[in-house]
């Protein structure tokens, strides 16, 4: 049933679907901007290392690609799109508020020295806003543009067409403001009794545009045509699956006839045409099998890539770009790539009568995803180049004189921030407290160095440049003066820009044009017209199961150099690339329409032959039951004969 309202329309489009984009637009941006922070979150502020950060980070993402089929089974067959939507927005949102919460180091910092005393409760807050957070973008994903598509009537196609097209084009304005605004957010300092860089306003943010998404989805909830859940044909696909492989294990004596198909042991329960449908859906989920390697590349923009950005140079000149804005790169090449792949090299290769078909375009993205970590990997290996270490002993620069007081400033420019920080080295005999300017390091003990505390800016002290990723110890005489100060470099600046990683990014783009628009476009095009929705969890199971890899080989992988890791992917998506050509070449393509119209009208004597199987067992079940009433009866009597002999 579909509870139907009065249709307000505007330039012949419903009301209702703009409330659906702001929505869309909303939610994207709570979800691109938390995620763009994240993995800088758990280096920085809960101190992983990163291989840890890099395995929490693709759990979460993995976690976030499962969860969609379970809100399709539940919106499908219990509680409609609607009402699945509310009440996993409502989850989400409260995710994304816990982990706002959980970014507050004030909350634990007892002594006020600007680190959280109490790490594990930081932890536990983010474990949970991340669970809840992957329920609910997860659970909602697969219902949002569905229910969008229900506010049209069927005369209404092109109208739909269009919407689907700006509803797309809402996420990826999501996706770019978001990952252009959170690091800026990030970058600024905030806190109760000290600065530090500020994660509760990157988390904050996010959470208030999900607020803003749950509101404006709730307005407009008069106006929303609402279909009634009829059932969900995963569940029914899969019951069918699971029927033939029961009954063929059954039926595994020789004297039973082989079929054709392992899937034809479903008819004596299913009809002809659902199997057939799920043969062809089958077929192409067989195709996927390769596919999760190219996501476990691909999805490595936001840690490996990032992680590498914060040892790279982000000077623009007057624009100074951290870290996690590189991610930005991938949605603004999305918007360029692909209408010229559309409207320019498609064209052009058809031209050229080269046939570019579906599987060979997805194959040439995963070969182009193989490039960009190879060019990782060069990148990589310049990096570690350029980092050199100059070996020196701190305490070797005591300067030995007459009741002089010799004090050093140890100050070290974290990359991926953007103010440094500094901390301060005891060489005098007894406890200091050292003070410069504002800033207070506390009571150091000799050769002890103190905690470290934020400057505001990379010029300090005596108006040293410093640069990304440096280290220098500054010795200061007792005759204390500007130009008394010997800076010490201990660790190089960074040299290598981050303008390196945009070749990277570019063949990471376009793989993914080429790759994962095709792969869509090829799937719904061999779907059956009612188990589109199949292959869409299949797709996106393929993203949960390439974030489980790079997980299992952050943790498993023993190779001492990032670089090395880099080739490694490269190398195992290149022969995953072979494989995947080898079963396109194989590959015959259907036509569903065609198939689906063969099995349309099912041929009447099947269904007598159905019926009269389904009416022989039940009769054949009556009399079992029968029998046994008869021999229970026989058996009370015998009893009751016993008992009173």
């Amino acid at each position: 049933k579909t509870l139907s309202v009065p249709r307000a329309t505007v330039c012949g489009y419903p009301i209702s679907i703009f409330f659906i984009v702001v929505n869309e637009f909303c939610e994207r941006f709570s979800y691109y901007g938390m995620r763009a922070v994240l993995v800088l979150y758990f280096k920085y502020f809960l101190r992983w290392d990163d291989d840890f950060a890099t395995t929490i980070y693709h759990t979460f993402v993995a976690l976030c690609y499962l969860t969609p089929i379970l809100g399709a089974i539940v919106a499908d067959s219990w509680l409609g799109k609607f009402k699945t939507i509310v009440y996993l927005s409502i989850v989400y949102t409260l995710g994304q508020i816990v982990m706002a919460i959980s970014a507050i180091h004030d909350i634990t910092d007892s002594n006020k020295d600007g680190i959280p005393d109490n790490m594990t409760f930081h932890v536990a807050l983010s474990m949970v806003g991340l669970i809840l957070i992957a329920l609910g973008t997860g659970g909602i994903k697969p219902c949002v543009a569905a229910f969008g598509g229900d506010q049209f009537e069927d005369h209404q196609e092109k109208q739909r067409s269009t919407f689907f097209s700006i509803f797309y084009l809402s996420i990826n304005a999501g996706s770019l403001l978001s990952t252009v605004i959170t690091p800026i957010l990030r970058a600024q300092e905030c806190g109760i009794h000290t600065q530090q860089k500020c994660y509760p306003l990157a988390f904050g943010v996010p959470a208030a545009l999900m607020v803003v998404a749950l509101i404006v989805f709730i307005v407009g909830s008069g106006m929303y045509n609402k279909t009634a859940p009829q059932g969900n044909i995963i569940v029914q696909v899969c019951k069918c699956i699971g029927f033939a492989i029961k009954n063929r294990f059954r039926h595994r004596a020789r004297e039973h006839p082989c079929r054709t198909h392992w899937m034809d042991w479903a008819e004596e329960k299913y009809d002809k045409l659902l199997i057939a449908q799920v043969k062809m859906v089958l077929k192409v989920l067989f195709l996927y099998i390769p596919l999760p390697m190219f996501w476990a590349l691909f999805d490595q923009q936001g840690s490996r890539w990032t992680l590498q950005a914060t040892t790279m140079d982000g000077d623009f000149g007057a624009l100074i770009i951290q870290p996690d804005q590189m991610q930005t790169v991938n949605p603004i090449l999305i918007l360029v790539l692909v209408p010229i792949m559309d409207s320019l090299v498609y064209p052009l290769i058809s031209k050229c009568k080269l046939n570019f078909s579906p599987l060979k375009r997805m194959t040439v993205g995963m070969f182009l995803a193989a490039l960009a970590f190879i060019a990782a990997a060069l990148v990589q290996i310049q990096i570690d180049v350029s980092v050199t270490h100059i070996k020196t002993n701190l305490h070797t620069h005591y300067l030995m004189s007459h009741n002089s007081r010799i004090q050093f400033i140890f100050s070290y420019s974290k990359p991926c921030l953007s103010s440094h920080q500094a901390l301060f080295l005891n060489g005098f005999g007894s406890v200091l407290n050292a003070t410069v300017g504002t800033l207070e390091f506390g009571n150091t003990i000799t050769n002890n160095m103190s905690e470290y505390v934020s400057l505001p800016c990379s010029d300090f002290f005596f108006r040293y440049k410093l640069g990304f990723g440096s280290s220098y110890t500054l010795i200061i005489p007792p005759t204390f003066c500007e130009n008394s100060i010997q800076p010490v470099v201990d660790i190089k600046p960074n040299t290598i820009h981050m303008a390196w990683q945009i070749p990277q990014y570019f063949l990471i783009t376009a793989g993914e044009v080429v790759f994962s628009v095709t792969g869509l476009e090829f799937s719904y095009s061999q779907a059956p017209s009612n188990m589109k929705s199949v292959l869409q969890a299949g797709w996106l199971l393929t993203v949960a199961v390439g974030n489980i890899i790079v997980l299992i080989v952050a943790e498993a992988a023993t190779l001492p150099d990032q670089w090395a890791e880099y080739i490694l992917f490269a190398s195992l998506l290149i022969l995953v690339c072979i494989i995947f050509a080898v079963m396109a070449y194989f590959y015959t393509y259907l036509d569903p329409a065609k198939i689906e119209a063969e099995f349309a009208h099912e041929e009447p004597e099947d269904k007598e032959k159905r019926k009269s199987l389904e009416m022989a067992k039940k009769d054949s079940v009556e009399h079992h039951k029968e029998d046994r009433r008869s021999s229970d009866s026989s058996s009370d009597e015998e009893e009751t004969k016993q008992t009173k002999i």
